[in-house]
């Protein structure tokens, strides 16, 4: 009976659903203050990681706020014809679940691609010191922006915002490295928010500081690489002798069953 119970269930919720009766989207816009307080600091930046300035990382957000409360609502036909506060606990973990499960995918992506994804800052921020030596960081910045990888362009345009509406502090460039918060990006925004402030008589100086930063930046990124091909090598390398290893005692036991049995 409770199979039953569950299929019409979902039959008419499906049937409102399209219908307009019921609006999961609309459900979703009207408290969007209150998901917002369930996002994730690094959300925006692991979907920028993932896809690049194209997505928008509010859309996927409430894709997940509306898969979460589907489930919430399958799961509540599923449990309703014995329903107790164990089983409303239960409905509330699967939807957290479904809710969590695409920032778990995301930030694996990350964690399986964050030395190529680091080594985008040290790749910009040279081709940004060749601009620097002719203009101004805030002009370099904008003239950057062109060739800059996709994950960067959108905190590079809200940074330029920030200056050009007249924000001569840190915070233009805190903000960007908040926002993108790859390998040493803290430090590099620091250094050319310096760079910035510097009179023309030291920015030679300050110039040359911020190149070996990056240059330094670079050697990291190179030791890594490096690193994780070596760890790769030695991987297979290992896979390779166990399974030798595993051939030859099989080829042996077979010899010896072999033996005995002659």
């Amino acid at each position: 009976m409770q199979i039953e119970i569950i299929i019409i269930a979902v039959i008419v919720f499906t049937i409102m659903t399209v219908g307009g009766q019921i609006s999961i989207n609309q459900l979703v816009s009207d408290n969007q203050m209150l998901f917002m307080k369930l996002k994730e600091s690094d959300w925006d930046f692991y979907v920028r990681a993932r896809y690049g300035s194209g997505m928008n990382p509010d859309i996927l957000y409430n894709k997940r706020i509306k898969n979460a409360l589907i489930a919430m609502v399958l799961a509540f036909f599923f449990f309703i014809k014995d329903l107790n506060a164990v089983k409303v606990l239960l409905i509330f973990v699967a939807g957290f679940l479904i809710f969590k499960y695409p920032y778990s995918q995301i930030k694996n992506y990350y964690k399986a691609h964050i030395h190529q994804i680091d080594a985008m800052l040290p790749h910009y921020l040279k081709s940004l010191e060749i601009l620097i030596q002719h203009y101004t960081v805030p002009v370099a910045i904008g003239k950057s922006m062109a060739d800059a990888p996709d994950i960067f362009r959108e905190g590079l345009q809200n940074m330029i915002d920030s200056i050009n509406s007249g924000d001569d502090s840190i915070e233009p460039y805190m903000a960007f490295a908040r926002e993108y918060p790859v390998r040493d990006s803290m430090r590099m925004m620091r250094l050319l928010y310096r760079l910035s402030l510097g009179r023309q008589e030291r920015k030679q100086e300050q110039l040359l500081t911020f190149a070996r930063s990056i240059s330094s930046l670079q050697q990291k990124a190179r030791e890594t690489r490096y690193k994780n091909r070596l760890e790769k090598m030695e991987g297979k390398t290992m896979s390779m002798l166990i399974t030798t290893g595993l051939g030859v005692m099989i080829l042996l036991v077979l010899a010896v069953i072999q033996l005995m049995g002659v």
